[in-house]
């Protein structure tokens, strides 16, 4: 036995260094990290998959790309007791809960990504006039990145290089710190990405940039910065408000806000020129990142429409409709994403406190109030019958709630493709029902457009002190609309804020709009009956990870007050 124990310490060191040669990793890929980052084509490549991780991350079928309408001034969980869905404040924003580390993971993601482009470039075999285009991209992506961080965390530690190496010191920076880091990559960015009109569809360009830019500078109260970045993009010729119907359906009844929205209308190829920076989709190809055979894509129709079946009758709340389908011109919803009364009605009131159909933002074409019975098979009482918004169930439920029943509300018809769903979307074909697997909004989508930049240089104009530049675009913006104009002693941060919701409603991301000018709490409060008691003033941002605190063992990265 002493022998053999002998003879197992002599020999398991020389075993230990043939398993060390052994375990030696020799790449089987072409590409590995040392030639990657060489020739335009490989970086090409990677700005490729900074479009992919930002859209992965903020528009697709995961239930944490809602977490910027939830718990806002504009919708609410439309089901009780799913705390993921901002049912409960404090329990959703839990520091160890997953939907909080899904944020911040994914947009420091794309930031490590962004950051290897730019370690990278300099020593590449990229000629050096394109690789100022190349750092543009990805300055801009990376100052993306950070807005989601800073507006959602408040101060975050800022990463400028790549990280070749473990590390566990990391401090937070300053909320005005990472604003200011922003305004420096944009300014870049601006300086060296192309003209819109010269960029391929879903592309970032010269206006994307000052776009964004102008956003961050307002956040830093650079107010003519701001004034001045807007305007670099709402003076290009090359862009315009849509006043007149265009693109796909244009010979059937709607509008040209309706027209927006319809599928392909979205990109400058399609006569629209208002669109600045473009969410791409393809169904069934590959990197498209939707399928029409799957409920696989952005689900925003799934979340935000009505789940009708689940509408009551007109005479009886009580009773539930028999057989009520979902059907291609209303979308296949669950009613997950309910509109605040705030955003459905009372932003539209005129001064008789009535909804003023004036304004095409709420027409029938664009926030329906009812919807038509539509299962020729079901009951008879049924047959022919409008079911509205003024069911007895909608008024003891907005009477003692303030809130609307799940199963129909006024919804924006932007999120679906009305009449519109791929054909294998389709279960029935005279009825329009759609699949079960349906849910998908169908379309490429905004990320911006040129009707923000004008409220953004509004709010900039407002900010200066100069209401009557403020009105002017205010009212540019309202006169494509139809609606009345503003005066300018009306102007306000308020009045600003309500004019987004009637524009961009379920396209802003409303929580980082309402976080970056301080109104998140109170506007929730004022305006969401079903968060207004479990939202707390700390809620306005939220917690850093425990997951990263507990990492971060060389440093101290503090937690937010609030969640100690």
């Amino acid at each position: 036995m002493n022998r053999f124990i002998v003879f197992c310490l002599f020999t398991l060191p020389l075993i230990a260094c043939k398993e060390a040669e052994i375990l030696r990793e020799s790449p089987s890929g072409t590409y590995t990290a040392d030639n990657m980052y060489v020739t335009e084509a490989h970086f090409e490549s990677a700005l490729v998959m900074l479009y992919q991780n930002y859209r992965s991350l903020n528009y697709s079928g995961n239930d944490n790309a809602f977490d910027f309408f939830w718990g806002t001034d504009i919708t609410h969980s439309g089901q009780d007791g799913v705390v993921r869905f901002f049912s409960d404040y404090p329990a959703t924003l839990d520091p160890t809960a997953a939907k909080v580390l899904y944020h911040w993971n994914g947009n420091y993601k794309i930031i490590a990504n962004a950051n290897t482009i730019l370690s990278r470039l300099p020593t590449s075999e990229v000629p050096s006039e394109r690789q100022h285009q190349i750092a543009a991209e990805a300055r801009f992506f990376r100052a993306l990145a950070y807005k989601y961080l800073v507006y959602l965390y408040g101060g975050v530690p800022v990463i400028l290089e790549e990280i070749t190496s473990p590390r566990n010191d990391f401090v937070r920076a300053t909320k005005e710190e990472v604003i200011l880091q922003m305004v420096e990559d944009l300014q870049f960015a601006a300086a060296h990405l192309p003209d819109i009109a010269e960029v391929a569809a879903g592309k970032v360009s010269k206006e994307a940039a000052n776009h964004l830019l102008a956003e961050s500078a307002l956040a830093a109260g650079e107010y003519e910065l701001a004034i001045a970045a807007g305007s670099l993009v709402i003076d290009n010729p090359a862009l315009a408000l849509m006043t007149s119907r265009f693109g796909s359906r244009s010979n059937e009844p709607g509008d040209v806000y309706w027209d927006l929205f319809q599928r392909n209308n979205q990109n400058r190829s399609s006569g629209n020129t208002e669109g600045i920076f473009i969410i791409q989709f393809e169904p069934d190809v590959i990197g498209g990142g939707q399928l029409s055979t799957a409920r696989t894509g952005y689900h925003l129709e799934r979340f935000h429409a009505p789940n009708t079946p689940l509408a009551t009758d007109p005479d009886n709340r009580n009773l539930i409709a028999e057989g009520f389908l979902w059907t291609s011109h209303n979308g296949r919803g669950v009613g997950w994403l309910t509109p605040t009364f705030h955003f459905s009605n009372e932003i539209w009131y005129d001064e008789e406190g009535d909804i003023d159909y004036r304004d095409m933002r709420v027409s029938e074409y664009n926030f329906p109030r009812g919807i038509w019975y539509n299962n020729p098979n079901g009951p008879e009482r049924y047959q022919n019958v409008y079911f509205d918004i003024n069911t007895d169930e909608n008024q003891y439920r907005l009477e003692n709630f303030g809130m609307w029943s799940r199963g129909i509300y006024p919804y924006q018809t932007k999120v679906t493709t009305p009449g519109d769903h791929p054909v294998n979307m389709i279960l029935d074909s005279e009825t329009m029902q759609l699949r079960d697997a349906a849910g998908v909004t169908y379309t490429d989508w905004y990320d911006m457009r040129l009707a923000e930049t004008y409220l953004l240089r509004a709010e900039a104009y407002m900010m200066s002190g100069n209401a009557g530049s403020a009105a002017a675009d205010v009212n540019t913006v309202r006169e494509r609309a139809g609606a009345i104009p503003v005066d300018a002693a009306a102007i306000d941060l308020d009045f600003i804020l309500d004019e987004r919701l009637r524009e961009l409603g379920m396209e802003e991301k409303r929580r980082l709009t309402l976080s970056r000018v301080g109104r998140l709490y109170t506007n929730t409060v004022k305006y969401n009956r079903y968060n207004a008691d479990d939202i707390q003033e700390h809620h306005q941002l939220f917690p850093i990870p425990q997951s990263e605190i507990d990492a971060n063992i060389g440093a101290e990265l503090k937690q937010n007050p609030g969640y100690n």
